[in-house]
């Protein structure tokens, strides 16, 4: 793979291996936003800019994976993340260039930090991760059992390999709070079975946990500045409450659609690859959308900054496809 050859190169060049290379490229860009966002100093856009198109280039490596298990969704967002990476680094330091006080970038350096450090560490600390997976998993169940839809039962939390091998997660090599080599598409996960003690074809991983959507509005409340404690901790109770609570009906959909219609098929995709891929992704950005818009009301200082980091975009799109009504000169 070509993503793979990169990162063997890069490791070769810095004489570290290519996994080292592959989470040194994130952990680097977070902490240049960190000291952007946090630190004293007078340019802080000399940081923030290698540190965007660290973390572009960080989701763009992925977008091959993503080409190969056909997920065309996160193949266009992985796809557009280094372009937009480098758009951001010059933006960034075009403002400083010019001394202008641009509160809503400061405000993106610190949210993307609040929000991908976490989750890294949690995606690379073994026992944090299964237990995300393992409570995703109970909840899921629980609601199947509640709903007198299905009587599952989970199994032994297991692990996989890059190579495909998979073991018990009890005999994880090396250390179960940090764990920095490659794993395959399943990582930590905890497999579901029939009441029977059958496999149901079906495991729940740390990507079911809703975990990426939470800390997103982690990182947006937490980077606010001007903003009282007391205001953001309702935003809180407003967003992750509910995002946890849809996240089980989608689990528990999925699940339901698996068992239920285990035949269908629609231009060679499976009814899980479909619920999954497709419906539950589409359904989960717009329910993050309609959230966004409460919390838009709620605190309107979030709002604006939001509105102006999209205000170079709207630019482009209004450039190249100008209102029928207006001659662009």
């Amino acid at each position: 793979m070509a993503t793979w050859a990169f990162l063997e190169a890069a490791g070769n060049i810095l004489g570290v291996s290519a996994i080292t290379v592959e989470l040194l490229i994130p952990f680097t860009g977070l902490l240049l936003l960190a000291y952007s966002f946090h630190g004293r100093t007078k340019t802080p856009a000399r940081y923030s800019a290698p540190g965007w198109v660290l973390i572009g280039l960080y989701f763009f490596l992925a977008t091959p994976h993503y080409v190969e298990i056909g997920d065309w969704v996160l193949v266009v967002m992985c796809g557009a993340a280094l372009p937009l990476g480098i758009a951001m680094g010059w933006w960034d330091l075009k403002i400083e260039r010019e001394g202008q006080d641009e509160p809503a970038v400061v405000w993106l350096r610190g949210c993307v930090f609040w929000a991908a450090f976490p989750y890294l560490l949690i995606a690379h600390m073994p026992q944090l991760s299964i237990a995300a997976v393992y409570f995703t998993a109970s909840q899921g169940v629980l609601f199947l059992r509640w709903a007198g839809i299905a009587n599952l039962q989970m199994g032994d939390p297991l692990v996989q390999y890059a190579d495909g091998t998979e073991v018990p997660f009890s005999e994880l090599d090396g250390n179960q709070w940090y764990h920095p080599e490659a794993l395959g598409e399943g990582g930590f996960y905890i497999p579901l079975l029939n009441a029977d003690g059958t496999p149901l074809g079906i495991s729940i991983v740390l990507a079911c946990s809703a975990l990426q959507s939470m800390i997103i509005f982690v990182g947006a409340l937490v980077a606010l500045r001007g903003v009282s404690w007391k205001l953001r901790a309702r935003a809180f109770l407003l967003t992750l409450p509910v995002i946890h609570v849809l996240n089980v009906f989608r689990n528990a959909g999925i699940i339901w659609l698996k068992m239920t219609y285990p035949d269908w098929h629609l231009m060679g995709i499976d009814i899980f690859d479909f619920g999954h891929s497709y419906a539950a992704k589409f359904g989960s950005l717009f329910a993050m959308f309609l959230m966004a818009i409460v919390l838009f009301e709620l605190l309107p200082t979030l709002h604006s900054h939001v509105l102006r980091l999209l205000d170079p975009l709207l630019r482009v799109i209004d450039t190249v496809f100008p209102p029928p009504n207006r001659k662009v000169v």
